[in-house]
């Protein structure tokens, strides 16, 4: 029964990590929960500071939002959003595609870009391919703090406002539901004619700057950035979350139906030598 042993030790360790999987998928479910509380409650307000930009977008006094394109240096960094950890599916795989062949097409349009990480993967595959990493923010736990996060928007907005970027885009997976989420790649600034077409709402506003226009417009450049940004973190954990749910309960109806098929084997090698045993047995006894 050598076989059988080594069949029930196979069978122990799949339960083993059964367990493990499906208390993982109750941890992800649980978190989740939390995950997609906090993206909620963050999307109405970078909406709004969306909305407001692009109006701004269209004002006179709002050319340094939109006229950026002025610059000389063809340098366009790119922030990537992933995860911390890995055990959520294909979702850094699709994220990382997506950001692949965004630096893909800026290479061959003769643009040279620069890449700012937040999440460990992110990192480690920006430093495996090479790419330029400029500003980086990992280790962010189970929820996005601000705080973490100012360091890579203060080096974008610092370069960008001192015209040594034309461009900058935003790379993360967008939380659709908890079976899907789709991996985007967002332009940030300067808005577009199609940003602000999309983003504008019935006529255009009037406004009066106080103190002044240019003072204004500096302030709301970094809260829009830090919104967005913000919520693209938000975005990402609660699409974590699902995707490792998901991972999770796949990896554990998979151990089951391991477990199923060992038992089988198992038994039928059991049988086996149930039976090759008592068919000894009656030729021994024919024999006497």
């Amino acid at each position: 029964m050598a076989a059988g042993k080594e069949i029930r030790g196979k069978i122990k360790s799949v339960e083993n990590t059964k367990k493990i999987t499906k208390a993982m998928e109750m941890v992800a479910a649980s978190k989740m929960r939390k995950a997609q509380e906090r993206m909620l409650a963050a999307r109405p307000y970078s909406e709004k500071v969306r909305n407001i930009a692009a109006h701004l977008g269209e004002a006179n006094l709002s050319t340094c939002i939109r006229s950026c394109n002025c610059m000389r240096m063809q340098r366009k960094p790119a922030s990537l959003v992933t995860t911390d950890k890995g055990l959520c599916g294909g979702m850094n795989t699709n994220v990382l595609r997506v950001v692949t062949n965004k630096l893909r097409e800026l290479q061959d349009a003769g643009v040279s870009a620069e890449t700012v990480a937040v999440g460990s993967k992110g990192l480690a595959f920006l430093n495996r391919i090479g790419a330029k990493v400029v500003s980086q923010a990992t280790a962010l736990g189970d929820q996005p703090h601000l705080e973490k996060l100012i360091g890579p928007v203060k080096v974008l907005l610092d370069q960008y406002a001192e015209g040594k970027l034309n461009a900058v885009y935003l790379s993360y997976t967008k939380f659709i539901n908890t079976m899907k989420q789709e991996s985007v790649v967002e332009q940030l600034l300067p808005l577009s004619n199609e940003q602000m077409q999309a983003e504008k709402t019935g006529a255009s506003w009037e406004y009066i700057y106080e103190p002044d226009a240019q003072s204004v417009i500096d302030d709301l450049l970094v809260r829009y950035v830090e919104s967005l940004v913000y919520q693209a973190v938000a975005e990402n954990m609660a699409s974590e979350q699902s995707a490792r749910m998901v991972a999770m309960k796949a990896a554990t109806d998979n151990a089951g139906n391991v477990i199923s098929e060992l038992k089988l084997v198992y038994n039928k090698t059991r049988q086996a030598a149930i039976t090759t045993e008592l068919s000894e047995i009656v030729a021994g006894a024919a024999a006497v």
